[in-house]
């Protein structure tokens, strides 16, 4: 059993396209057969390098890894011609010399006659030997087949085009490559966006005028924005690569994009394991999905939460590395992540509350220095600072036990200590359980950030 994913690489690997790929390896999966990776480059102008290791590095981030590939277009050239040549010989495609212009006016007066706009054939007993390529698609009789999402479609022949099949040049089109690389790459099953649905008829016939089997279809439905509008930039980042920087873990996105068209039963949080065990392509909706940020960030929180922390620590690597933070330099990391994670949606958020352990820093966040450091609190700073260096061990429950007598000393709640001494540690108030921080932190540098707050309250 056998499914693939074929990109153009003329962008980024976008959530639309990811989902896609998810879904037909989970098939393959699901079916311990095999997942194929093809790029379909034929378009030469719009086809670019940065945009073929765009989606490598996507597919590589997500963890959907192939069995085969990725495998070129135009490394297959030369079985395209064997096979337009083969149509040519058994009279089921033809040249064209029909002009733009020509084909324009057609297509205009057709519509004028609310007629489908489609190519006449008149090219089609001239025994030409030059110019575009056209398939002879059958006048009568109907195309049918039944689609895992959609159900059983049935279209007339009539209603179908001459498709071209090769340009001028010779170069071959869409349809004729997709219908050939799938059948030499023995595709069982096709999964891909429903844009492609109306294709598929005239593929079909392309099938049967070789003679080769039909493989399994399934269209995906698209994916929508909150608004109703298909999914474009303006509903946030659609660039796979994209949530990475905004600081998704890949599982999280996986988890997220599969429950956008597809369900069992009310089930929200699924592991790989569970998703390649419980998917089944008649389990699609035929609605479109809508993309909620929300919801994502919400299971995003939740994945960094349960995840192995070995394997937490190395996504998060990346965010560190744009920082220029130096684990070494400071306490251990696995402590530190250990102390984020509860309260961490993002791993930018986890990131940028690192930096406090390994990065000492010279000023206050403006905003929350005015909140939280005066003249009241300055005492508090100096008794925490007091009582704070007179410790011999220095760990979450000591200094959570000189907080609490420093409450009492100066007849305020633990939050009136807490907050201002957060900022002093931190510098801009984003820190976790203060007491572990501080042990985190450690002694000295404690309380060298404990002083740079008094003289800095002094000066207020």
């Amino acid at each position: 059993m056998k499914s693939r994913f074929a990109p153009s690489p003329t962008g980024y690997l976008h959530i639309g396209g990811a989902r896609t790929a998810l879904f037909a390896w989970l098939w393959a999966r699901k079916n311990n057969g095999q997942f194929t990776l093809r790029i379909e480059d034929t378009d030469r102008e719009r086809s670019t390098q940065a945009s073929v290791d765009a989606i490598l590095q996507g597919m590589d981030w997500l963890g959907l890894d192939y069995d085969e590939g990725p495998i070129y277009q135009t490394d297959r050239f030369d079985r395209y011609e064997e096979v337009i040549s083969e149509l040519l010989k058994k009279g089921r495609a033809y040249y064209c010399e029909c002009s733009k212009g020509r084909l324009e006016k057609l297509r205009e007066d057709k519509m004028a006659a609310g007629e489908k706009a489609k190519y006449d054939g008149c090219c089609r007993d001239k025994n030409l030997s030059s110019g575009v390529i056209r398939f002879l698609n059958p006048d009568k009789g109907k195309v049918t087949f039944r689609d895992h999402v959609k159900g059983d479609i049935e279209i007339a022949n009539s209603e179908l085009d001459d498709l071209i099949i090769a340009r001028s040049d010779g170069s071959p089109t869409y349809n004729l490559t997709v219908v050939v690389d799938d059948h030499d790459m023995a595709i069982d099953c096709v999964v891909r966006g429903d844009d492609h649905i109306n294709n598929t008829p005239k593929q079909i016939n392309l099938y049967t005028a070789l003679n080769w089997d039909l493989p399994a279809f399934a269209h995906v439905p698209m994916i929508l924005g909150g608004d109703g509008a298909r999914l474009s930039k303006r509903h946030g980042a659609v660039n796979v690569m994209a949530y990475r920087e905004k600081g998704f873990l890949p599982k999280a996105l996986l988890n997220y994009i599969v429950r956008l068209g597809w369900s069992h039963g009310d089930q929200e949080v699924f592991s790989l394991e569970e998703m390649i065990d419980l998917f089944d392509l008649d389990n699609i909706s035929k609605a479109p999905a809508s993309f909620n940020q929300e919801k994502l960030v919400w299971l995003n929180q939740l994945y960094i939460k349960s995840t192995d922390i070995s394997e937490l620590i190395q996504h998060l690597q990346w965010h560190l590395e744009q920082r220029l933070i130096d684990v070494n330099s400071g306490p251990r990391i696995e402590d530190v992540v250990e102390s984020l994670r509860d309260r961490s949606k993002t791993l930018v958020e986890m990131a940028d509350s690192c930096i406090m352990f390994y990065h000492d820093f010279s000023v206050f966040d403006e905003k929350q220095a005015r909140k939280q450091f005066s003249d009241k609190s300055q005492s508090i700073i100096e008794a925490l600072h007091s009582k704070l260096s007179a410790l011999d061990i220095w760990n979450a429950e000591t200094v959570h036990g000189e907080i609490q007598k420093v409450c009492e000393q100066e007849s305020v709640g633990f939050g009136k200590v807490g907050q201002p001494f957060r900022l002093a540690l931190s510098g801009n108030g984003k820190a976790g359980s203060i007491d572990v921080c501080a042990e985190l932190v450690g002694k000295n540098r404690t309380l060298a950030r404990l002083q740079m707050a008094i003289d800095y309250i002094k000066i207020l």
